[in-house]
């Protein structure tokens, strides 16, 4: 007899009371949402603060500046920065900015940065004609590459970052790539913010690194916000993995993609699909996708 795929995936062991009692001690989606809104936002100010002292540092340390020289600089940079964060503050996370202009704003936050310290940046323009970012999403992406250039600057070896951004008109595609060791992986401590920032949006990053070639990142993020929770309800009787796999088929992910995010084969991200379709009424993924928007 023939196994079904979703029995397999099944864990074993554990009761039914035992899952209620696990659900209870989890905390509500709001006050998941509010405390990653909350951890995200502690994040982006420690990059910015970091940003600011190494700057601080570069400079005093500089030895192309005289000591009154670097001093008057690094008091320049602090109230640049004051500034900075007081528009930062001033402005709404709701508002549009073209990419031009939320690139922009990146290379004036790491210009003293990259004039004063050891690392250099060199900026790819994105496309003038790319599609503005919303304002959360601008700042998330500036927030990424702040962080990746620090974890450059932290390293002992990489002493050259290239900042790429472009725009495919659904995400904001951003390219990095150092001249480092080349030992980065994804699931590195030093990149743990970036993906923190990326879960927020359900954007993707992939890393590739060769020894002794350097590192490139390559990050995907939507500017479309995720759509709502669909009403499980008026789909009828659907398992836990079903649910989870109509989810992404509403984000408009691939088999290959949800196969990868769930922990399972193509083939039994298939026999979800199929099973959706009979119990929904849809001759097709197409049809199913629009029934859920």
């Amino acid at each position: 007899m023939t196994q079904d795929p979703e029995q397999a995936e099944e864990p074993h062991g554990a009761s039914h009371s035992e899952e209620l009692r696990a659900a209870a001690e989890l905390p509500a989606p709001a006050d998941r949402r509010h405390a990653s809104q909350h951890a995200r936002s502690v994040s982006e100010l420690a990059d910015r603060q970091a940003v600011t002292l190494e700057t601080i540092l570069a400079a005093l340390r500089s030895p192309r500046l005289g000591d009154r020289e670097a001093r008057e600089t690094a008091i320049g940079i602090a109230a640049a920065a004051l500034v900075e964060a007081r528009s930062s503050a001033r402005q709404g996370a709701d508002l549009l900015e073209p990419v031009t202009g939320a690139f922009g704003r990146l290379k004036a936050e790491l210009r003293p940065l990259v004039r004063h310290g050891r690392v250099d940046v060199e900026f790819v323009e994105p496309p003038p004609n790319g599609r503005a970012l919303p304002g959360d999403v601008a700042q998330a992406a500036r927030a990424i590459v702040r962080s990746a250039v620090l974890t450059v600057v932290d390293s002992s070896e990489a002493r050259r970052v290239r900042v790429h951004w472009d725009c495919d008109g659904l995400h904001l595609l951003i390219h990095l790539r150092d001249d480092g060791n080349g030992k980065l992986s994804a699931h590195d401590d030093a990149l743990r913010p970036i993906a923190e920032h990326l879960s927020a949006f359900s954007g993707r990053m992939d890393v590739d690194s060769t020894p002794g070639w350097g590192t490139e990142v390559t990050i995907a993020i939507p500017l479309d916000p995720a759509p709502a929770p669909l009403p499980m309800e008026d789909l009828g009787e659907l398992s836990p993995r079903e649910a989870e796999v109509l989810q992404h088929l509403a984000r408009g992910s691939r088999n290959a993609e949800i196969a990868a995010e769930l922990g399972i084969s193509d083939h039994t991200v298939k026999f979800h699909i199929s099973k959706l379709l009979r119990k929904t009424g849809t001759r097709n993924r197409a049809e199913l996708i629009a029934l859920l928007r």
